[in-house]
């Protein structure tokens, strides 16, 4: 069956489409790191030894297979590798501690755990259990040259990957996704995916990257991958390939705008930019919109699944400050503190419901069930844990985490409404707001910024400008805010300083 019908169909694996493209467009460039390219013959070729390889290892189907390196072709073969094995991918993020690594590894039960250097400095001296294979001596863990690994029949509802959840504190739970949320993620790509040159500039253990990673490979795209980013590097090498679709977290964006000579690279070839996981300012999408061609879309969801979002910036210039409508065939809802659905216009937690949901996090009943949400009929819903209303348009309007909503005297005050003037300052570059423990209040706002401004200066700013509940206690300046590979700000890493 060509690649065509089997995008047209009901459901196939991506193991399934690459062998299809290998056929039919044997000399395309599949991915493309700095000097090293790989067509999607020889990504078919390396596909078949590496499987075969990890079948003589025992890995069967629905086996994990551990990958804790920097983005690179190895570490994107492998990770299709373990697909074609039967296998299921569980990629770690290198920025955890060791004693995290190893129980995630122990937690997925893998047999195999792919590593490059950066994996090696991650896990320090922490034990594992899996056996270790090295990315860079890839070669010598390959079947011979010829190989074929035996064929493993996949369904919807066969486990795809395992992400594991970046917590900064005990173990990250393993989100399982099944087959079915990765086809339906490769299914809505937009039109002539085929033919797209994807900038891939987060890291390949996010699923933020592999939701525009896989579905470029599904579809036969080029994907041009990125070490650590680098905004001048980004728009050197975006003109340079004549880019068509990028993944952006709004951090990332935020850089690239701020180069002073960005309107000298032509980036003309850009159809889809896309940006997810962290908050969008409105600002800098307005600048995007009339700085860089091509369509800017904004995605609102959660790795677990449940519902989604989308906001096409480019047709709704006064929507800017939300993350947009469901897509279609997805529900969400805002539910109160005691599970009940809120009228339309007041503040609730979002859940959602769609046909891309977790199966569950991995061996954690207890954290699933947490997760979850019934509406009256028994329906399943993700509790996405933010807080949010809709507008009378139906816009979905996020206010803040609700692990992160301050409760002062009896208040409730949102850290991203007190973000979005403190960054109105003319010297401050970046910030963020926590909450922190008051004897009196039972929690008061404290702030973070950088830039040139002086603490005092900026607070007594600052608290001009809001309402007495709303006013900082206090305020640092930092050289740069903790964020993760992905651009959250790791508010917890705040709390921390603070305590400390």
């Amino acid at each position: 069956m060509r690649t065509e019908e089997m995008l047209a169909g009901e459901f196939a694996t991506v193991s399934d489409l690459i062998r299809g493209h290998a056929a039919e467009r044997p000399d395309k460039p599949a991915m493309i790191f700095e000097d090293k390219s790989i067509s999607y013959a020889e990504l078919d070729a390396l596909l078949d030894r590496l499987a075969a390889a990890l079948q003589r290892e025992g890995v069967g189907k629905g086996d994990a297979v551990a990958i804790l390196a920097a983005s690179s072709i190895e570490y994107g073969a492998s990770f299709f590798a373990i697909l074609r094995a039967g296998g299921v991918p569980a990629p770690l993020q290198p920025s955890a501690t060791p004693a995290q690594l190893a129980a995630m590894v122990a937690d997925s039960g893998a047999r195999i755990l792919f590593l490059d250097e950066t994996g090696i400095k991650a896990l320090g001296d922490a034990q594992v259990t899996a056996k270790p294979v090295r990315l860079e001596a890839l070669e010598d863990f390959l079947a011979p040259q010829g190989a074929k690994p035996a064929p493993v029949t996949i369904g919807p509802d066969d486990p795809f990957n395992i992400i594991y959840s970046s917590g900064t504190t005990g173990t990250p739970k393993g989100i399982v996704q099944p087959q079915s949320m990765r086809w339906i993620h490769i299914a809505r790509a937009p039109g002539g995916f085929g033919s797209a040159v994807t900038m891939i500039a987060t890291p390949l253990y996010s699923n933020t990257t592999l939701v525009s990673f896989i579905p470029t490979i599904a579809w036969g795209g080029t994907a041009v991958l990125l070490g650590k980013f680098d905004a001048r590097t980004f728009v050197v090498q975006a003109a340079k390939h004549r880019a068509t679709h990028a993944m952006l977290v709004p951090v990332q964006y935020q850089r690239i705008m701020a180069l002073p000579d960005f309107d000298r690279f032509d980036l003309s070839s850009f159809q889809l930019k896309t940006c997810t996981s962290a908050p969008f300012s409105a600002v800098l999408k307005a600048d995007i919109l009339a700085r860089w061609p091509g369509l800017l879309v904004e995605y609102y969801g959660m790795t677990e699944g449940g519902g989604t979002t989308v906001l096409v910036c480019n047709a709704n210039p006064t929507k800017l400050h939300t993350v947009g409508v469901p897509l279609p065939g997805q529900d969400l809802r805002l539910i109160d503190e005691d599970g009940k659905e809120v009228p339309r216009g007041e503040m609730g937690e979002v859940v959602g419901r769609s046909g891309a949901m977790m199966t569950g996090y991995h061996g954690r009943a207890d954290a699933t069930a947490d997760a979850t949400w019934h509406d009256s009929d028994g329906n399943r819903y993700i509790r996405h844990g933010d807080v949010g209303r809709f507008d009378e348009d139906g816009f979905l309007i996020l206010m803040d985490r609700k692990k992160d909503l301050i409760i002062s005297g009896g208040f409730n005050i949102y850290p991203s409404d007190l973000e979005a003037i403190l960054i109105t300052h003319p010297q401050v570059s970046d910030c963020a707001v926590i909450g922190v423990p008051s004897e009196q209040w039972g929690e008061t706002p404290v702030g973070f910024f950088t830039g040139p401004g002086a603490p005092a200066d900026v607070l007594a700013w600052f608290n001009a400008q809001v309402g007495k509940t709303q006013r900082l206690a206090d305020i640092h300046k930092l050289d740069e805010l903790p964020r993760s590979a992905i651009g959250k700000v790791l508010k917890r890493e705040l709390r921390d300083r603070i305590a400390a």
